[in-house]
C-alpha cells in the first residue's frame, strides 16, 4: 500500500459516496487508475464495506452501555457459545476479548435503562456460560470517531 492508496482510504472513510471522478480529481489522478486502486482495495479486504452513519439518538437509542462480562470458565466451548450469541444480538454493537478481571467488553445500545435491564435479564442472563456482568452507563459521549488515522508513510 502506497501513499496514493492511503489518501484514497482517508477520503473514502469520510466521503464513502464520493464519485470516482471527484475522488480522482482530489488525488490528481485520472478516473480509470483511481477506480482500479479502489477495486483493488475492496478485493483485498482493506475496504470491508460502505455504510451510512446513523445517529443513535435520532432513532430512539438513547442509552449506551459498556458491559464487562466474565465467563464461568475459560474454555473454547464457552467462548464460542458466547461469541456466537453476541453476534445474534442486534443491541450488541461491539464485542471484544479483553485482558484483566473480565473476559469480554460489550458495547450495547438501548432505548432506555428499562430496556437495557430487560436485555440483560432476557438475553445475557439466559446464557449459562456467563458468570458475571458489570455495566457502565455512558452519561455523555463527548465524541466518537469512525475514521482511522491514516497518514502517508
Amino acid at each position: 500500500m502506497d501513499n496514493k492508496d492511503r489518501n484514497i482510504l482517508a477520503i473514502l472513510q469520510r466521503q464513502g459516496r464520493i464519485a470516482i471522478s471527484e475522488l480522482a480529481a482530489k488525488l490528481n489522478m485520472s478516473d480509470t487508475p483511481c477506480l482500479r486502486r479502489v477495486r483493488k482495495l475492496e478485493q483485498s479486504g482493506v475496504i470491508s464495506g460502505y455504510a451510512a452513519q446513523i445517529d443513535p439518538k435520532e432513532v430512539g437509542l438513547n442509552v449506551v452501555v459498556y458491559a464487562f462480562v466474565r465467563l464461568k470458565e475459560n474454555s473454547d466451548q464457552h467462548a464460542i457459545l458466547f461469541e456466537e450469541s453476541m453476534e445474534n444480538l442486534e443491541q450488541v454493537m461491539e464485542c471484544s476479548v479483553v485482558t484483566g478481571a473480565h473476559d469480554y467488553l460489550l458495547k450495547i445500545v438501548a432505548s432506555d435503562l428499562l430496556s437495557y435491564e430487560s436485555f440483560v435479564k432476557k438475553s445475557l442472563g439466559s446464557l449459562n456460560c456467563i458468570a458475571g456482568i458489570e455495566s457502565t452507563v455512558v452519561l455523555k459521549q463527548n465524541f466518537s470517531r469512525n475514521t482511522l488515522p491514516l497518514q502517508p508513510v
